[in-house]
């Protein structure tokens, strides 16, 4: 890498995408130890990071292929983090945590395999950003329920989002898989991925 490109990557989002894994250690210190309102700050600052970079990074056109691959792997770190976290403190959430590990275990070999076959991994769809969101909103009462201490009250509010959330990430997956083989065995100039194309425009965009 030449020192060019070593300075390009030394800019404002990718500084805000490091430090919003940096601050999953914080999260888990304190929700660990049972301080679940500085926890929630540290995830409030990390989503502010998550929504600033993106906005830095257009606005001043920013972007850099060490950017595009610590957002998504940073995005993954803290959904795995608060996940854990909760699972630690609430068994129950043991088996949603198993599933969304598996499912993006499956997602992350699948698209490799795609890349390795010179294939166009499937963009994301609805149903797909739809169980995320899903994940979010259940770490999120749950966070709230953890917070102002009324589990014998919102226990079956709990419960039924963990089963909806649970069937949404499983639905995604099959969903994604089925995407996953039509890509696989399809021959469409649209499923390809022409990898020596992409690297002469972006040479060309680089000399210009």
């Amino acid at each position: 890498m030449s020192n060019k490109d070593k300075n390009k990557n030394f800019n404002v989002p990718n500084t805000l995408t490091v430090l919003r894994i940096i601050l999953v250690i914080p999260f888990m210190y304190f929700y660990l130890n049972g301080a679940v309102v500085p926890a929630i700050i540290m995830l409030l600052f990390a989503g502010l990071t998550d929504v600033l970079d993106g906005l830095i990074a257009r606005r001043f056109h920013q972007y850099t292929e060490l950017g595009q691959l610590l957002d998504p792997i940073s995005d993954k770190i803290i959904q795995g983090s608060v996940a854990i976290s909760l699972a630690i403190r609430h068994p129950m959430l043991l088996p949603l945590f198993l599933i969304f590990i598996i499912k993006e275990g499956i997602m992350l070999v699948g698209g490799a395999v795609l890349l390795r076959k010179r294939k166009r991994p499937c963009a994301a769809q609805w149903y797909g950003k739809f169980a995320t969101v899903l994940f979010y909103i259940t770490f999120a009462v749950i966070l709230m329920v953890d917070m102002f201490r009324v589990w014998q009250w919102a226990i079956t509010a709990v419960v039924v989002l963990l089963i909806v959330t649970a069937f949404f990430m499983i639905y995604a997956l099959v969903m994604y898989g089925r995407a996953f083989f039509r890509i696989l065995n399809s021959t469409a100039p649209e499923d390809q991925l022409d990898l020596d194309k992409m690297m002469d425009k972006k040479k060309y965009r680089e000399k210009k």
